[in-house]
């Protein structure tokens, strides 16, 4: 199972903050060892915490709808909050064994897809039976949390979920890897699928080199593709071994032994495609652009001769920002030595996978990035570009434990890369246990941290925070009007930028009729445009004080 814990949760103490910086606290108690795997925001800016938990019903052998569990297995949780920290709902969905909610994606319409790992067969409310040990379960939800459909995936072996993206064509890719699975590359490949927006399997791609390969991070390409991050051990695949192997690909005998299939017995289009450079060191980044359908267009490896991990990537005006702690020195295509334990290691590539530079930042001793916002600006010809990017992250010492062990840091960096100013407060001393999981910049500047608390192992509750920070909120361009997605298919968002009580948001076409008229007392309101021709037409935000106005484009 993907690890789900990975640093202390030092919110407590970031960046010397004085109390009101605090915006406002809030912890989930909890009464079992509750696993807290991310934190998204809707695009109405609503909260999501996702994880996994033993629900108390399940405790006492009967599920949240009535009928009696076999064991009190974990569940995956699904937790929404608005901005001010209340909680809106609280959904479990599980069956009667053990089930890990990996990730989340928000999709387009406000709703959610579910992605993790499953042990459960068919029971509660899991609708289908594994197709081996663990596969990958996705359910998909709409805004309020209600189930749309859900899908088993996963072959014979050993299955595990990593991540989840919804595509341009209202789609989905899915990434994970597979355990053990002799009949492909080797100890751990990777697999992406593509699936259509009512769940149908469409397509899968299977990565792998001769050792274990590991998904970090994916997300969906303006293209219609996807990109993904992997942590890789393993060099490339010889054309021998790789033909051998689309030999086997075409051996009905082996079936879902090797190649991923749904539980409904859709076994369309498998591609197995191997590593094509040798690992630098201990462990590299292995980045891989996929097509709309999961076909592979180019895969790069970075490295030097240590261990380097990739934690994250984003997308950029020019390309793609991958981001990562590395332990190697000027080696293999590293070009800095790191200064003391792991450094941060950061490589911009265009959209063709080139690299455009690449720059090492160290905070002394052990640094681990959690986050990279990429902040923008629009320019004068009114388009959007890159201003530069923010990194945050914690340092803990190794090897030793003393009172101020830890801290966490911000770095603001230019889209060259070039540092701008970094900030960071010493740790304290761990009193409980407190692991950060989740930080996310919002585009009011603010910050949103998540992670677990407990007092004692075994009873950890969730925590999140919303933060303020006058050097981060100097960074985010304020508009009066925002409206994305724009061009918009069904449904789009109109954010206001202004401090308003109630305002009317206002839809004409371009001869001035009036087509919707809503009032709201929301920062961000969702606007229904299924019903509309295609075409232009004038949004307007009346409030108090101001009237604001945008176009959008209606595809």
């Amino acid at each position: 199972m993907k690890k789900l814990y990975s640093a202390l949760f030092l919110v407590f103490i970031l960046y010397t903050i004085s109390a009101q910086d605090v915006l406002w606290q809030k912890d989930i108690q909890s009464s079992t060892q509750d696993f807290l795997s991310t934190m998204s925001i809707t695009l109405d800016r609503q909260i999501v915490l996702s994880g996994s938990a033993i629900q108390k019903s399940k405790l006492s052998g009967v599920s949240t709808s009535g009928a009696t569990s076999t064991n009190a297995g974990y569940d995956y949780r699904l937790l929404k909050l608005s901005q001010d920290g209340n909680i809106l709902w609280d959904k479990h969905f599980g069956g009667s064994r053990h089930d890990y909610l990996v990730s989340a994606t928000t999709t387009r319409e406000g709703g959610f897809l579910l992605n993790g790992t499953s042990y459960s067969n068919q029971s509660l409310d899991k609708k289908d039976n594994n197709i081996g040990g663990s596969d990958i379960w996705l359910i998909r939800l709409n805004e309020d949390g209600e189930e749309l459909w859900q899908k088993t995936l996963g072959t014979k072996n050993n299955d595990e979920a990593a991540a989840v993206t919804q595509s341009i064509d209202e789609g989905f890719f899915v990434a994970g890897n597979i355990n053990s699975n002799k009949g492909l590359f080797e100890s751990k490949d990777v697999f992406v699928s593509k699936l259509d927006k009512t769940g149908k399997l469409i397509n899968t791609t299977i990565l792998g080199g001769n050792n274990l390969d590991e998904v970090q991070e994916m997300f969906a390409t303006p293209d219609g593709g996807s990109i993904l991050l992997i942590y890789s051990i393993s060099g490339k695949i010889q054309n021998k071994i790789f033909n051998t192997l689309k030999t086997e690909q075409g051996n009905s005998e082996n079936k879902a032994i090797d190649l991923l299939v749904s539980s409904k017995g859709e076994t369309e289009d498998k591609i197995l495609i191997g590593k094509t450079e040798d690992n630098f060191g201990e462990g590299d980044y292995w980045i891989v652009k996929l097509d709309k359908n999961a076909n592979v267009e180019w895969q790069k490896t970075y490295g030097g001769s240590a261990d380097d991990y990739p934690k994250t990537i984003v997308f950029t005006d020019k390309g793609y920002l991958i981001g990562g702690e590395s332990r190697s020195n000027s080696s293999g295509n590293k070009r800095e030595n790191i200064e003391e334990g792991s450094d941060l290691w950061l490589i911009s590539l265009d959209k063709n996978g080139n690299e455009l530079w690449q720059k090492s930042y160290s905070f002394g001793n052990r640094d681990v990035l959690m986050s990279v916002n990429v902040i923008r600006k629009t320019n004068k010809d009114n388009f959007s570009e890159d201003k530069g990017f923010l990194l945050g992250g914690y340092t803990q010492a190794e090897g030793k434990i003393k009172s101020n062990d830890e801290k966490f840091w911000m770095l603001y960096i230019n889209s060259e890369g070039k540092e701008e100013w970094r900030k960071h407060v010493e740790g304290k001393s761990k009193k409980k246990e407190e692991r950060l999981v989740s930080v996310k910049l919002q585009t009011d500047g603010t910050f949103l941290l998540a992670g677990t608390s407990a007092k004692e192992l075994g009873k950890e509750n969730w925590k999140i925070l919303k933060l303020g920070d006058k050097d981060v909120e100097n960074l985010i361009e304020k508009q009066e009007i925002r409206i994305y997605p724009n061009p918009v298919d069904d449904y789009c968002y109109v954010e206001i930028g202004l401090d308003f009580k109630e305002a009317d948001i206002a839809l004409y076409d371009m001869t001035g009729k009036l087509i919707q008229n809503i009032k709201t007392k929301n920062t961000v309101t969702k606007i229904n445009a299924s019903a509309l021709p295609q075409g232009v037409y004038v949004v307007t935000a009346k409030t108090e004080n101001k009237v604001v106005n945008s176009k959008i484009v209606k595809k």
